[in-house]
């Protein structure tokens, strides 16, 4: 998931349990490359590193700032940037559908999470 630094989601992409993290980020920035065209930065944890970074860097031209854990922390710390996706993932939990994996097919689930978010800026604009 591709999130801003308000929480909005700008892109998502469901897969298999067995695609790793980074191959999985390689294609959600691959749809949403060429599309973006004030993206400079983005913020993600250890997980991200490494080899993706020169990758996100060669073929989107994005810098890619790893928001790693400190050192010795052994109970949860909120460190600037790295809970942005885990609220938006917080806020979808909300959503009865989001809450287990009741969809047979990726497609079903990503267009659930983007319903989720739709309903979710329409109520902000409400109040």
């Amino acid at each position: 998931m591709l999130v801003d630094t308000l929480g909005l989601v700008w892109a998502v992409l469901v897969t298999a349990a067995s695609v790793s993290d980074p191959a999985g980020a390689k294609r959600v920035l691959a749809c949403v490359q060429g599309k973006m065209p004030r993206l400079r930065q983005l913020w993600a944890d250890s997980t991200y590193g490494g080899k993706l970074v020169g990758w996100v860097k060669q073929s989107c031209g994005w810098l890619v700032s790893i928001v790693a854990k400190l050192k010795g922390q052994t109970t949860f710390v909120v460190l600037p940037k790295r809970w942005l996706v885990e609220r938006t993932f917080g806020w979808l939990v909300g959503y009865r559908r989001l809450a287990r994996d009741y969809e047979c097919l990726p497609a079903s689930s990503e267009a659930m999470i983007y319903i989720a978010m739709i309903h979710l800026m329409v109520r902000r604009l409400r109040c």
